[in-house]
């Protein structure tokens, strides 16, 4: 089956996944790949633009190989914010859609505490997509599941 996690920056969306996933399942993290394929000590969240577009290139690739095996094992994709396109190519696959929020003032905290100051970009344009529809997120105050 698809799992795809959505929700802003920070939200917790990797911890959902790693409470969730067993170690048979594939999992896609843009974050986690760019770690993977940067050098040493690189930051978790901060990655240059020719990485990026190899990351991209690379999650694209595993992506359409991950879904020819989604009979046999589960697939969990992080999606911070999906395209109409790309809910259509999820509801097709059959995916389970997660929302992960825990609430736009946990999420702005844990930016400033753990990320780079351009996530409060991402996460406002999150917030702002979402205003008027209704909300099916998962509230939790932390991390802990």
């Amino acid at each position: 089956m698809l799992h795809v996690i959505t929700g802003p920056p920070a939200a917790g969306k990797s911890s959902y996944i790693r409470a969730h996933a067993k170690p048979a399942d594939i999992v896609i993290d843009l974050d986690l790949m760019a770690l993977a394929m940067a050098g040493p000590g690189a930051d978790h969240h901060a990655h240059g633009d020719v990485l990026m577009k190899v990351v991209h290139r690379a999650r694209f690739a595993a992506l359409n190989e991950a879904y020819q095996h989604l009979d046999t094992t589960d697939v969990y994709v992080i999606h911070t914010q999906p395209s109409a396109k790309a809910l259509v190519k999820y509801r097709r696959l059959k995916a389970r859609i997660i929302t992960v929020d825990p609430g736009e003032a946990i999420v702005m905290q844990r930016i400033e505490a753990m990320r780079q100051p351009g996530m409060r970009a991402v996460a406002t344009r999150w917030y702002r997509a979402r205003r008027g529809k209704s909300r099916s997120a998962m509230p939790q105050a932390s991390r802990q599941w």
